[in-house]
């Protein structure tokens, strides 16, 4: 009788379901690359699950301000993040952030990558990635890059093409992508690698030069770019991604379904045309790819932060 009653209240364990509201936080300000990444799936993904998804932006401190919302929240399916870059590198640049992955965070699916574009003030003399090497060679420490941030995406990018091409060149940190590309246009200083749909626009508008993309291959966004190895730069490829992450004792069943249904998702041909319409690639993956993806790019980039010695306190 014992064991009859024990399978009865078994049964709605088993049987787990989202909540009726599902947030998606996003640690970052409305508006950017992470943000549009929430907002392309919130509908397609409501609809799936029978349920109401909402976009929370929670920027700040890096974006622990998110972290922490999400990492503290009720491994129930009903709170997630939108994880990026940043989930993989902070911790080996901050070494005393609270939150990390994957001691707080369940991965759930890789949506999207989207590589940097290197572009360059337009007059300048170099015109190909090996003429700005051999510059920088001839004159070591006297050329400087910009970007966005000490620890950005961009910053470590252009640590790893110095890496790459054994060159010593200066770093000019700015509160921002669009103040750095700016002086980039105006020749202030003379290149800057930059997100791809960022960089993109600037550089069909005719503010900055491209010189070549951090993709494996040629993105279909701008064919006539060549890619880093194309240039002459091996083992350079670099790419900002989005992901899902939930709490890390969210249920398996609720992380499979909601990987499952994401994948589909990002497969959609309209879904993979709007992120490509921005030099993105949609993706779509199981938890143990964008497990594995992560490991990945924490051992690519320790490399880069030793070498480079990047810290931040």
């Amino acid at each position: 009788m014992l064991g009859a009653s024990a399978a009865i209240l078994a049964g709605p364990v088993r049987a787990q379901t989202f909540p009726k509201q599902i947030r998606i936080v996003v640690p970052y300000p409305p508006g950017g690359g992470a943000d549009t990444t929430a907002r392309f799936i919130q509908n397609p993904l409501q609809e799936v699950l029978g349920v109401t998804i909402v976009v929370e932006n929670k920027p700040g401190a890096a974006g622990m301000i998110g972290d922490e919302v999400v990492a503290k929240a009720a491994p129930d399916g009903g709170t997630l993040l939108l994880g990026a870059f940043a989930h993989a590198v902070n911790p080996l640049i901050q070494p005393k952030m609270p939150f990390r992955t994957p001691e707080d965070f369940a991965p759930v699916s890789l949506l999207t990558s989207v590589p940097e574009l290197m572009v360059i003030t337009p007059s300048h003399p170099a015109k190909t990635v090996a003429d700005l090497v051999a510059l920088a060679k001839a004159q070591p420490g006297k050329l400087f890059y910009a970007s966005s941030g000490n620890g950005s995406a961009q910053h470590l990018a252009a640590e790893l093409f110095k890496l790459r091409t054994g060159t010593d060149i200066g770093h000019v940190p700015y509160k921002g992508g669009g103040l750095a590309v700016g002086d980039v246009a105006a020749g202030h200083i003379p290149f800057y690698f930059g997100n791809m749909s960022a960089a993109l626009p600037q550089a069909r508008a005719g503010h900055v030069r491209a010189l070549a993309v951090t993709s494996a291959q040629r993105s279909p966004a701008a064919p006539d770019v060549p890619t880093m190895e194309e240039a002459g730069v091996k083992g350079c490829v670099i790419s900002e991604w989005n992901g899902i992450l939930a709490p890390a004792a969210t249920p398996r069943p609720l992380v499979d379904r909601l990987s499952a249904e994401l994948a589909k998702i990002m497969r959609d041909p309209e879904i993979k045309a709007k992120f490509a319409d921005l030099g993105v690639e949609a993706i779509g993956s199981t938890p143990a790819e964008l497990a594995a993806f992560m490991e990945d790019e924490r051992k690519k980039w320790a490399e880069v932060v030793k070498a480079a010695n990047i810290k931040i306190e």
